[in-house]
């Protein structure tokens, strides 16, 4: 890999978090460890973050507004939503 093919890769990866650089720490953290893990419920993403819950609502609310994640009901706890990035 040559260092143009190393500053294209960077160049991407910078553009790929463009819609979530003016979000809230929280809300980037979330995004990161949504980044890491396919698919995490809000509970999940509670944990990992070691966020508080409400902490964790108002950061995915933040991102579903950025449309930086999608949001789906999980298939094995219907009152759960599964949240995955999806930039």
């Amino acid at each position: 890999m040559s260092a143009t093919d190393t500053v294209a890769v960077d160049e991407a990866s910078a553009d790929r978090w463009e819609p979530i650089r003016d979000l809230p720490p929280s809300a980037k953290l979330v995004a990161k460890v949504l980044d890491y893990n396919d698919t995490l419920t809000q509970s999940e993403l509670a944990a990992e973050t070691l966020l508080p819950p409400r902490t964790v609502r108002y950061a995915l609310s933040r991102l579903e507004d950025a449309d930086a994640v999608d949001a789906r009901f999980s298939f094995t706890d219907a009152r759960k939503r599964v949240y995955t990035l999806s930039i």
